[in-house]
């Protein structure tokens, strides 16, 4: 397994709330993940807030991944069943290639610890050489989807590197 090293693995953190956007309440999961990224050594941008709107999410989203400063995207929210919880579509609509098995295992993970999520709409997927994760809304949840993929995320973003791993 390839070592963590701030050197080595950069992320950008997104936060998808009209709440936190407008003030309402502060932004807890985006610092609560960033600490955790920061704490293994990784070089993590301060937490961006956007309010729960497709375009708006597709095109930081966008942004972040094509300019070449980030490996990996975690978004924060949106990801449930309400109507404004439109994360999962704005990832859609702009990464070339989905990982569902990182999907599957947040989702095998976090049903250990309630059957709402049975509920998520997480994506996870490939724009360029960039990983996206959607992560639930709450700090808890939020960190219990992180932990569950933590394992996979440095030989992941190897791969999207070009790097292979010696046999």
């Amino acid at each position: 397994m390839v070592e963590l090293s701030k050197d080595n693995y950069r992320a950008a953190i997104l936060v998808c709330s009209d709440r936190a956007h407008s003030g309402q309440r502060p932004d807890s999961s985006g610092s609560v993940i960033a600490q955790r990224l920061q704490e293994l050594g990784w070089a993590v941008s301060n937490p961006a807030v956007c309010p729960d709107d497709l375009a708006a999410i597709a095109e930081w989203l966008r942004m972040q991944a094509q300019n070449g400063e980030h490996d990996l995207i975690l978004t924060t929210g949106g990801t449930g069943l309400s109507t404004r919880d439109v994360t999962p579509e704005a990832t859609l609509g702009v990464i070339e290639r989905r990982v569902p098995g990182i999907e599957e295992a947040m989702r095998v993970h976090s049903m250990k610890v309630t059957p709402h999520a049975m509920l998520s709409r997480s994506v996870a997927g490939v724009l360029g050489h960039c990983l996206i994760v959607n992560l639930p809304g709450s700090p808890k949840g939020a960190l219990e989807n992180l932990n569950a993929i933590l394992p996979a995320l440095p030989h992941a973003i190897q791969l999207l590197r070009g790097k292979t791993p010696d046999p």
